[in-house]
């Protein structure tokens, strides 16, 4: 079954596209201090706004020089932008697979609440539909503000905005699946509640968590790029894709390759997270499926 399922997956071409584009840039991401050909925090000022290809001997933090040539050009600051946009990876893709991974968890939590306890649904899901009539981006801006700029506060600051929709999403799920028979003959085998919600409900409620959660992440790596690109997410000296088009954007007109390279990896990362999740809507939901036949 496990092996249908792959094949299926695997012969879809927007799950084949985005698994291997997203793959490619977490091969980057992870091997960025192989590839960085020097410290993405290095400036020197005898190389400000290099033009891409251009070569000379750059300044270490450590006080050494090293013969270099600059793929992507410099910036500004005389930082090496090849550098900066590959631990850009690293930055970026962390805080879209961080805020997936929290979403789902406080949102799948309340949204069994919500659906299996009839006695707090009412009160939560009027506390989600509070936040919802919050835009996300102003809600985003208000967290970074109120807690600080850091990795772990922007991952909070996206991924809140987020929980109600997955809430709401499982909810409806829970309410659906508790009236199923397998659920009400393990209530009346005396199954505790807990079992039931992790053995029975939420393996059900799994392929759909899983679709949300890939829209989850292109949205947060999105969102965090927004933030930075505005100047409000993380610090400066923190190389993420955002940040570096923020940089850039100054002198757009100038050296429009400051901003354009790492648009260049952010672009087709965001598309291939949506893609991945427009193949597995495809393939794991079956009225999706039968539509495709």
């Amino acid at each position: 079954m496990a092996a249908t399922v792959t094949q299926r997956l695997w012969a879809h071409g927007s799950v084949r596209f985005g698994v291997l584009v997203l793959g490619f840039m977490c091969l980057i991401a992870l091997i960025a201090p192989l590839l960085g050909t020097v410290d993405p925090a290095a400036m020197d000022s005898n190389h400000i706004n290099k033009a891409a290809g251009a070569s000379g001997d750059f300044a270490l933090l450590d006080g050494s020089t090293v013969a270099h040539t600059f793929w992507f050009g410099t910036d500004s600051f005389g930082r090496d932008l090849y550098s900066r946009v590959v631990y850009g990876a690293r930055v970026s893709l962390w805080v879209g697979l961080s805020t997936a991974l929290l979403s789902l968890a406080l949102g799948g939590l309340l949204g069994m609440m919500a659906g299996y306890f009839r006695a707090v649904d009412t009160v939560l899901m009027r506390i989600m539909d509070g936040l919802m009539a919050i835009p996300a981006i102003l809600l985003a801006i208000a967290l970074v503000a109120a807690l600080g700029a850091n990795v772990g506060t922007v991952v909070v600051a996206i991924a809140i905005p987020e929980v109600p929709r997955v809430t709401r999403l499982v909810r409806s799920l829970v309410l659906t699946l508790r009236e199923e028979p397998f659920v009400e003959a393990a209530r009346a085998l005396a199954t505790p509640t807990p079992v039931i919600l992790m053995r029975h409900i939420l393996p059900n409620a799994m392929a759909p968590l899983l679709v949300q959660g890939t829209f989850v992440a292109a949205s947060a790596v999105l969102t965090e790029a927004i933030l930075s690109f505005l100047g409000l997410g993380l610090p400066p000296d923190i190389p993420t894709w955002g940040n570096i088009m923020a940089e850039g954007r100054v002198q757009f007109s100038q050296y429009p390759g400051n901003v354009l390279y790492p648009a260049m990896f952010l672009v087709p990362t965001v598309l291939a997270i949506n893609l991945l999740g427009d193949g597995l809507r495809d393939v794991l939901d079956p009225k999706f499926a039968r539509r495709g036949n």
